[in-house]
């Protein structure tokens, strides 16, 4: 009963927003930001003067096939209607499929930040994200939408412990392994 009341003021408050959540089409499939944002928590407070929601406790946010999970999101928007998303948990995940293409994007870290304005997702600490067959890992990850490229950094380290350093298993594109190109004749860019 508590968890429908929740899912209703989610709603009411998502429509309140008129929220634009949408993602690139490069990144996203073009329906998912036209589709609503749903979210279900253990525990909502929502602050319309500052226009942010706190989910506590299991929160789950989706909104068509874009999928952010952890213990506990923060949802903010700006004047302009953009939000920004912060998923903080061990770990925190997101995942949506791309666009015109087979297979998702899924990323991992202790703290998840999706940008609407910039389209882009960071992930901190022990982050890895997976693109098809490829899959890179490291201390924090960002992930640019409009131009599908990902940037990796390691832990510098400090006296006590070595730095870490950044890993990637990348596929060759023309791999009969890739499921982007298995199933395509045509000859990779």
């Amino acid at each position: 009963m508590f968890q429908n009341k929740i899912k209703l003021l989610v709603t009411v408050l998502l429509l309140s927003f008129g929220l634009p959540f949408g993602p690139s089409p490069a990144f996203a499939e073009l329906a998912d930001h036209k589709k609503p944002i749903e979210l279900e928590a253990d525990q909502v407070i929502v602050d319309d003067a500052q226009k942010i929601s706190t989910f506590s406790g299991n929160v789950r946010l989706s909104q068509g096939s874009l999928l952010i999970l952890g213990e506990k999101i923060i949802v903010r928007q700006d004047d302009e209607g953009f939000l920004r998303v912060t998923s903080q948990g061990k770990p925190s995940s997101f995942r949506q499929k791309r666009e015109a293409m087979e297979g998702y994007v899924e990323g991992y870290g202790e703290l998840v930040e999706y940008d609407a304005r910039a389209k882009t997702i960071d992930l901190h600490t022990q982050a890895r994200l997976k693109r098809d067959l490829d899959e890179v890992f490291g201390e924090h990850i960002t992930y640019n939408a409009n131009t599908e490229v990902f940037q990796v950094a390691g832990s510098p380290g400090t006296e006590d412990t070595r730095p870490q350093r950044v890993r990637a298993v990348l596929q060759p594109k023309g791999s009969s392994n890739n499921p982007q190109t298995s199933n395509n004749n045509t000859p990779p860019e």
